[in-house]
């Protein structure tokens, strides 16, 4: 009875392994095919005018994507200004003060729901009470909605990161008749500071290619402008209008342009877990 048993729980085993197996390698080679696709076509379209060139109009031959590229640039670095200091702040607020606090109970349950809200609704939502109030599109709107999509993403990385420093470190320094900022900052957040530079990355990584909040926030600007309180140019966007085109051109630099995104996240994700494994061997 037990060997039949064994025999019975083995074979399932052994299905099991099978099927899982099979979806890794299915899962692998539509990746693996998407990836050889992108850097086939991504890399014929790079070329210097790629990089010194705005985008072409209609028809027109040539072009780049420099203002795109500027724009992407501006719009995800004052992002970073802007979700990088308050993620942290409000992680270590979590994690060192907000033990039993109702404050903190709120915060998490917000940070939650932002984190599962499509991105395409926090860009209504900024085009709700921002861009609809001030009647024009602008970069500003635009680094507005990545904030919201970056911050809960810092905060609970910051959050997890200082909860993993031994109480007995707060505790030696609480010894030593240090305040509880002090702690705070200068003991446990500089513990923590390599997952707490993976989460700003990861969060950089999750917002480089969003879309659909920059259609109703940033817009686009077929010209190459560098003012943040007008439509801007922008990687995504650009991408997602001439991908869809009749013109060769365009579909060249909408695959050059994939690549480039595609390039970013992987070296931010590179970075993310070289430092997340230098941490883990501290």
């Amino acid at each position: 009875m037990n060997q039949s048993l064994y025999q019975k729980r083995k074979r399932t085993n052994q299905i099991g392994l099978t099927l899982s197996m099979l979806a890794m390698v299915l899962g692998l080679f539509v990746l693996l095919w998407i990836l050889f696709i992108l850097f086939k076509n991504g890399f014929a379209a790079l070329d210097w005018a790629m990089f010194t060139q705005s985008t072409p109009a209609p028809g027109s031959e040539g072009g780049g994507l420099a203002n795109a590229i500027v724009g992407s640039l501006m719009i995800v670095g004052v992002t970073t200004v802007v979700s990088t200091p308050i993620g942290i702040f409000a992680g270590v607020y979590l994690a060192e003060y907000g033990d039993g606090s109702k404050t903190a109970e709120i915060t998490r349950f917000v940070t939650d729901i932002m984190l599962s809200a499509p991105s395409i609704v926090l860009g209504l939502f900024v085009y709700a009470i921002y861009v609809y109030q001030v009647k024009h599109f602008s970069g500003w709107a635009g680094s507005l909605a990545l904030a919201l999509i970056a911050v809960p993403v810092v905060v609970r990385t910051t959050e997890n990161m200082l909860r993993l420093v031994p109480g007995s470190l707060r505790e030696a320094a609480f010894a030593m008749g240090a305040p509880q900022w002090k702690v705070a900052t200068f003991v446990t957040l500089r513990a923590a500071k390599a997952g707490v530079v993976t989460g700003v990355l990861l969060a950089l990584a999750r917002i480089s290619g969003e879309t659909a909040p920059l259609l109703f926030t940033a817009l686009n600007n077929q010209f190459f402008s560098t003012d943040m309180n007008g439509p801007m140019a922008n990687l995504p966007n650009v991408i997602f209008q001439f991908a869809m085109s009749p013109y060769d051109n365009w579909v060249r630099l909408a695959w050059g342009g994939a690549l480039l995104i595609t390039l970013t996240v992987l070296v931010l994700n590179i970075m993310a877990r070289v430092l997340f494994r230098e941490k883990v061997k501290v």
